[in-house]
């Protein structure tokens, strides 16, 4: 196994030099392995979202390294990072263009990383591909390639998020509880499509879920975060003898 993504000490701070400063994560040290999907679950406030952010350049650690398949991304911008990482929000109006197709989404999706002109080109012949692609997916997504996606619900919007984040497969996903904002069916669905893909395309995945079943269900690995450090990390057996009772126990200050 080689690892794919290696957080270096990262500590982040808010508010420096003022009576709010407060320190968010708490020199965090991170390896992902090759294949890994974690379920990251900790109190409002641990600092998940954060840790997410750092990872997908959206802010800067105060300290601290990014390191993603031996390169260096500490100061490389969000925009650069796309090249790498997809992330999946949890608001199902992020992450699509809603003025767009659900198809001219998706060619968009195929070029992320890529440079891009002021025109989409080649739609026609990708067609029977996004027909394919999205024929596997709940929702009926398939039969509304030419709808625009602010016409979608939330439920499809997000499905489209995710096909689109997975598309071209990523060197890391990131799933910032990119299922709570859907009606329990539909988080269902998009749950098991998500582990399909994951485990079918071997994809290093990181995953925020307030569920513990879903956490305990789902994934190789699971991390809890409480007051910005790491406080339990299992994995294989370890994690397949998890209880939700073994986790509570991680939610006291």
């Amino acid at each position: 196994m080689s690892t794919i993504l290696d957080l270096q000490n990262i500590t982040t701070t808010v508010n420096v030099g003022t009576s709010e400063e407060k320190k968010i994560l708490k020199n965090i040290n991170l390896k992902l392995e090759d294949g890994d999907f974690v379920t990251l679950l900790g109190t409002n406030g641990a600092g998940k979202s954060t840790l997410l952010n750092i990872i997908n350049g959206s802010l800067f650690p105060t300290t601290g390294k990014v390191i993603l398949k031996n390169r260096d991304l500490t100061n490389l911008s969000e925009v650069k990072r796309a090249k790498y990482i997809a992330q999946v929000f949890q608001d199902p109006k992020m992450g699509t263009a809603p003025r767009m197709t659900v198809a001219e989404n998706l060619l968009l999706a195929t070029k992320r990383g890529e440079h891009r002109g002021l025109h989409l080109r080649g739609l026609d012949k990708h067609m029977d591909e996004f027909e394919k692609e999205t024929a596997q997916l709940p929702n009926g997504l398939n039969e509304r390639l030419n709808t625009f996606v602010g016409n979608l619900s939330g439920g499809q919007r997000q499905t489209l998020s995710f096909l689109m984040a997975t598309i071209k497969k990523p060197e890391l996903l990131l799933l910032d509880e990119h299922t709570a904002a859907l009606d329990p069916n539909t988080s269902r669905e998009l749950l098991e499509l998500t582990d399909k893909v994951v485990r079918e395309d071997k994809l290093t995945c990181i995953m925020i879920t307030h569920q513990l079943k879903d956490a305990i269900k789902y994934g190789n690995r699971t991390i809890i975060l409480n007051s910005g450090k790491i406080v339990l990390d299992v994995k294989g057996q370890e994690k397949k003898k998890l209880t939700e009772e073994d986790i509570l126990q991680y939610f006291t200050d």
